[in-house]
């Protein structure tokens, strides 16, 4: 058992490995994904102004067109009035020119209020731009960067990978399956060893019956609390031959007067 779970160690210090590249690899990718978002929020933003900016100038056209049908009337009017000879109609018209000349006035000051927030987004907008164009000129070259991290990593991988298979070939076939599926459910070490009667693996005090059936060695001992392997270590062996004895001081006899 002890040279079978030996084997299982060599395979799992490839596990590990791979299981840390994995990690890093995610890690990179999410870093990928995060500039992608990134990018694409100032897109957005880019894309939103565009649209707000065209119906700020939409509605400056209409409102220049209202100011000018407003001015048109109003010198029409003023027209009229000069042929006007009633009182009383020449001072319908002049209140008439009076309203279209508030309505004109009003148009008008909506119309600067409109100018005013264009122009405002306009520069909100080239801002925007120009973020987005260095955000591009930086994220290429760190994008290249994670994409040769990534790269190499999948390489590294998979020569772990063909030297964790080789030794799995001749792993015990009733082990192996037990070790790979706790593999899957802790992405890590598994198969640890006892150190002062604690597990390594969740550092739980086990008692001394575990650790003999451990030190034996004639099966498969998992730990009662995380439900890791355990095997008895050559470091504990040493730990035990190095312990100290004690000895004890014989006791005097009474010495008879």
């Amino acid at each position: 058992m002890r040279e079978a779970l030996k084997l299982i160690l060599s395979i799992q210090e490839y596990d590990v490995k791979m299981i840390r590249l994995m990690k890093l690899k995610k890690q990179r990718q999410n870093e990928l994904l995060q500039i992608q978002s990134i990018r694409e929020e100032l897109v957005e933003q880019l894309h939103s102004k565009e649209t707000e900016i065209k119906e700020l100038g939409e509605e400056c056209v209409l409102y220049e067109k209202k100011i000018d049908e407003h001015k048109s009337r109003i010198k029409k009017l003023e027209g009229q009035q000069a042929s006007i000879k009633k009182i009383e109609e020449f001072n319908a018209l002049t209140k008439e020119i009076t309203t279209l000349e508030r309505e004109r006035a009003a148009f008008e000051q909506t119309l600067s209020n409109i100018v005013d927030k264009r122009n405002s987004e306009e520069e909100i907008y080239e801002k925007t731009k120009k973020s987005l164009q260095d955000s591009d000129e930086h994220n290429k070259k760190l994008a290249e960067e994670i994409g040769e991290t990534i790269r190499q990593i999948n390489e590294e991988g998979l020569v772990l990978l063909q030297k964790r298979d080789l030794l799995a070939k001749d792993a015990d076939s009733g082990i192996l399956p037990i070790y790979e599926r706790l593999l899957r459910n802790k992405k890590d070490r598994v198969v640890v060893p006892m150190e002062n009667r604690v597990c390594t693996g969740c550092h739980i005090s086990l008692t001394a019956q575990h650790e003999n059936l451990v030190r034996k060695g004639e099966k498969l001992v998992f730990c009662e609390h995380c439900s890791r392997v355990h095997f008895w270590s050559e470091t504990a062996e040493d730990q035990e031959e190095e312990k100290p004895t004690v000895k004890r001081r014989r006791r005097r006899s009474p010495v008879s007067s």
